[in-house]
């Protein structure tokens, strides 16, 4: 019995799957079913649950180090008016 097909019709992924495949020695068929299984593992993992989610995890990680009082408010710049001191 053959084997079921999936068809994408995109220029792009074709052209994506076709560079990958030579550069890895890869089949584009073994190519695509290893990016599928490895995205859904990724997702499973928590790693794309949003793509803001790098953007925190980079916020979070430029936090280390710095000071749990420290504020970005600059209030010692500015009288009670709100005016440069």
């Amino acid at each position: 019995m053959p084997e079921p097909q999936l068809s994408i019709r995109s220029a792009k992924a074709k052209s994506l799957a076709k560079a990958l495949a030579r550069r890895t020695g890869l089949s584009m068929n073994r190519l695509v079913e290893e990016a599928l299984a490895r995205y859904d593992s990724d997702l499973r993992g928590g790693l794309h649950a949003h793509p803001l989610d790098a953007v925190w995890a980079l916020a979070a990680e430029g936090r280390h180090g710095v000071p749990a009082d420290a504020t970005s408010a600059h209030d010692d710049l500015y009288d009670e008016n709100g005016l440069p001191q």
